[in-house]
């Protein structure tokens, strides 16, 4: 297939513990398509969440490549190509404000300029994750580690991404939010032909429900 008809292709990519160390990935290939439904597995120190930090270009990459919509990824594309592949960690750093400010935040950046600010969308996010109005002005040091990962994935779908690489985003949510989050992911999938994900598991129910294709990851290869 032609790459410029996929969003997301990685190359060969790969990345070393320093300049002369080991690879901790390696030969990654990787294809992600309007409307994918990607789920990574793998034991812990695989490289799943060094691979997302990877395509999200967070990281430095030590051989291959990101193409974008048909174009190498580098430079000052960086910057346009974050905007629309957001990367959520499996611990989000907030730091220490209210909720409502987090998620105001990143619109300031010049980088989102061309993104409005909607409360009443955020309000709504927060509804369909059984969460009150009253959410967004909690302090974020009063949050648990389950309702920081939900500001942090509204603070992400607000930013109307076209790519989510989500690294266990629910691990620290109960069952019956985890399906609410589930069930937002993929109403934002809908909403637009050109989205995608690549979500990172370990649970084998979750993976099921929320994937159409499994990939596997093992000492850093991606399979």
């Amino acid at each position: 297939m032609d790459d410029s008809t996929i969003p997301l292709v990685a190359h060969d990519l790969g990345r070393r513990k320093n300049a002369a160390g080991d690879w901790l990935l390696r030969d990654v290939e990787l294809e992600l398509g309007a409307n994918d439904r990607v789920a990574i597995q793998g034991p812990s120190g695989a490289g799943k969440t060094l691979l997302l930090r990877s395509l999200a270009l967070l990281d430095p990459i030590d051989s291959g490549s990101v193409s974008w919509n048909g174009a190498k990824v580098g430079g000052e594309g960086v910057p346009r190509y974050r905007g629309s592949v957001n990367y959520l960690h499996q611990t989000p750093a907030l730091g220490e404000t209210t909720v409502a400010a987090v998620l105001r935040r990143p619109f300031q950046l010049a980088l989102h300029r061309d993104r409005e600010w909607r409360e009443e969308r955020a309000r709504d996010l927060f509804a369909e994750l059984g969460r009150e109005s009253s959410f967004l002005n909690k302090d974020l040091r009063d949050l648990s580690g389950g309702e920081r990962q939900l500001t942090a994935l509204v603070r992400a779908l607000l930013l109307d991404p076209q790519i989510l690489l989500l690294d266990e985003p629910t691990s620290a949510l109960d069952a019956s939010t985890t399906l609410l989050a589930e069930a937002l992911v993929q109403r934002w999938l809908g909403e637009r032909p050109q989205r995608a994900y690549l979500w990172v598991c370990h649970d084998d129910d979750q993976r099921r429900r929320v994937s159409d294709r499994n990939l596997t990851m093992a000492a850093g290869r991606l399979s």
